[in-house]
């Protein structure tokens, strides 16, 4: 029996900010191929490239722990990078693939509506609050890939600036997606230079102890953890530098919520 659109599982790419310029044509031919069998939704970072444009425009950053505080002028400046020029290029990139892309922000058709994660330290930074399913599922039953950029909006229509990785989970979540996607320079979590194919929470907690996962692997993996639930039975980390997949299987470090059972 043929897999109608209106039955293909639903697959949420999250793309790493550091990997939009260096996303190979294999890794676009592979999302194409991709499409034959699921529905994909695209969420996107973008925090070198607004970093440079922070520095061309000698804005200065504030920190609290760790964090850079998002003042108006700092989320203005996100807006413009990640809606106006990231989207953009990622859609035209698809496009060119004869993929039916369609750029978006969290702040369209209230997609994305957030709340202040801490005003007080942190600004204009957002949590997730709702997404707005309806709207998505519209536009994959119309065959579109929708590709969004993680600037959110408030009730009361305040933009705030969204963590990637939780906007990609939070949209995985809601959409009761098959797959989560987290796409980085690597081809999954390397352990001596061998990749790591299954990887489950209590495995994990030991990497990060034994720093064999270090830096900005850990966020990653920590949403990824944090995207599991009944519905979303793992999660995967998979390099944007190659094929997503071969020969029918997706190719990267799969992320499970179970834990071992130590026998004593």
């Amino acid at each position: 029996m043929q897999v109608t659109g209106h039955d293909k599982p639903i697959v949420v790419i999250k793309l790493g900010g550091s990997m939009l310029e260096q996303l190979s044509e294999s890794f676009l031919d592979s999302i194409k191929e991709l499409l034959t069998t699921k529905r994909v939704i695209i969420v996107h970072g973008g925090g070198p490239d607004i970093n440079n444009m922070l520095t061309k425009l000698n804005v200065k950053s504030e920190f609290y722990n760790g964090m850079r505080k998002t003042t108006k002028e700092v989320l203005e400046i996100a807006e413009m990078v990640l809606s106006g020029k990231i989207n953009k290029q990622l859609t035209a990139l698809l496009t060119q693939k004869n993929v039916k892309a369609i750029g978006l922000s969290g702040t369209d058709g209230q997609l994305i509506v957030s709340s202040f994660l801490d005003e007080e330290n942190l600004g204009f930074v957002g949590k997730v609050e709702q997404i707005n399913d309806e709207l998505l599922r519209s536009l994959l039953i119309l065959d579109y890939v929708p590709v969004i950029a993680p600037i959110g909006i408030t009730a009361n229509g305040q933009k705030l600036n969204i963590n990637a990785d939780l906007a990609a989970s939070a949209i995985a979540e809601k959409i009761n997606a098959e797959q989560l996607l987290f796409v980085t320079n690597v081809p999954g979590i390397l352990h001596d230079g061998k990749l790591i194919e299954e990887a489950t929470e209590t495995m994990i907690e030991k990497l990060i102890e034994q720093k064999v996962i270090y830096g900005g692997m850990i966020p990653k993996v920590q949403a990824a953890l944090d995207a599991l639930s009944d519905q979303l039975e793992h999660v995967m980390i998979v390099s944007g530098n190659d094929r997503i997949f071969k020969e029918g299987k997706m190719i990267g470090t799969k992320i499970t919520k179970k834990r071992e059972v130590v026998v004593k």
